[in-house]
C-alpha cells in the first residue's frame, strides 16, 4: 500500500521565550501558523521491518538522524509493528530555515503510518508521540494555527488568521538554534506578545496581527547574521504590511493583504536572495 501526505511549512507570528527550564530546554509561548509551501512525503509498506528514507535534497541526512526516520522507528517500536516502510520526501521547504520542514515531515510520517499501519491513534496521541521527536512536531500534527507552550509541545488550536499572502525569503546561510538560544538574554519584564497575538487572531484583526509580530530570537540572529537584517529591511521597504524572522531563522517572512503588491515585493527580493516564495496562509488545519 502507498500513501502520500502533505507536510506544510510553518511561520511564527509570535515567539516569547519565558525562562530556561531545569531540563535544559527553554519555556516558550508562541503562535504558529502554516503556509502552503509544503514537502510531499510518500510512504510505501515494505516486507520485514526495515525503514528507508530517500530525499530529493542531498542537504538532509537519510539515516536515524532524520526526523521522519525517527517518527517511523518510534511508531514501529512503541506498537510492535512487524512491517517496514520506505519513505520518499520531495523537499520544497528550504532546509534549516526556521520553517519546521523536518518537523513537518516527521508529523506527516506519524499521520501517514497511523493509516498505513492501521494503528487508530487519535490526533492527541500522535501529537504526544511527536513531542518525543522534536518540539515543533506536535504543532505540525495539529496543523492550522495554534498557541504552543511548554517547550513548544503543548498545543491549543486557534481559529485561522485573516487570509493574506506571505512572502518568504531565506538567505544562503544556516543558523544554529542552539547557538541562538545560548546567546539569548531573557527579558522577563517585556510584555507577553503571544497572548495579544492570540486575541488579535480571535478578533480577526489583521492590523493588530501585523502590529504584534514579535520574535525574541530575532535580535540575536540579526546580530549574528547581518544579511538576515538586510533582507528584513529590504522586505519592509518593498511594501509588506509587516515583516518578521521565523523561528531561530534565517528565513524572514512578510505579510501582504493586497495581491497587487505581491509581485513587486517578490521581484524586489528575488534580485537580492535566491530562495524567495510567494504563498498563502493555510486557512484550515491540515488533515
Amino acid at each position: 500500500m502507498k500513501l502520500s501526505v502533505k507536510a506544510p511549512a510553518k511561520i511564527n507570528l509570535s515567539l516569547d521565550v519565558l525562562n530556561k527550564r531545569e531540563d535544559g530546554y527553554h519555556e516558550v509561548k508562541m503562535v504558529m501558523t502554516q503556509v502552503d509551501l509544503a514537502d510531499r512525503v510518500e510512504l510505501q509498506s515494505q516486507e520485514g521491518t526495515k525503514i528507508t528514507v530517500e530525499m530529493s535534497s542531498g542537504l538532509v541526512p537519510t539515516d536515524n538522524r532524520n526526523l521522519a526516520y525517527q517518527a517511523a522507528a518510534l511508531l514501529q517500536k512503541r506498537f510492535t509493528v512487524n512491517q517496514g516502510v520506505s519513505i520518499y520526501i520531495k523537499k520544497n521547504i528550504p532546509v534549516a530555515a526556521g520553517l519546521a520542514g523536518g518537523s513537518s515531515d516527521a508529523a506527516a510520517v506519524l499521520k501517514g503510518l497511523n493509516i498505513l499501519w492501521d494503528l487508530h491513534l487519535s490526533k492527541e496521541e500522535l501529537a504526544d508521540l511527536g513531542a518525543e521527536i522534536g518540539s515543533d512536531v506536535s504543532f505540525c500534527v495539529y496543523g492550522g494555527t495554534a498557541l504552543a507552550t511548554g517547550r513548544g509541545e503543548i498545543i491549543q488550536p486557534l481559529s485561522s488568521p485573516p487570509p493574506c499572502w506571505v512572502i518568504l525569503a531565506k538567505p544562503p546561510i544556516g543558523v544554529s538554534t542552539a547557538d541562538v538560544y545560548r546567546r539569548l538574554s531573557i527579558d522577563q519584564s517585556k510584555p507577553n506578545c503571544s497572548d495579544i497575538m492570540k486575541r488579535a487572531i480571535e478578533e480577526h484583526d489583521y492590523k493588530k496581527i501585523c502590529d504584534m509580530l514579535s520574535n525574541d530570537l530575532e535580535d540575536v540572529t540579526l546580530k549574528m547574521h547581518p544579511e538576515v537584517k538586510q533582507i528584513k529591511k529590504r522586505m519592509e521597504k518593498s511594501g509588506v504590511d509587516a515583516a518578521l524572522m521565523s523561528g531561530s531563522g534565517p528565513t524572514v517572512f512578510g505579510l501582504i493583504q493586497k495581491e497587487a503588491r505581491v509581485h513587486r515585493v517578490y521581484n524586489a527580493l528575488r534580485g537580492f536572495c535566491d530562495q524567495v516564495y510567494a504563498v498563502r496562509l493555510i486557512s484550515q488545519p491540515n488533515t
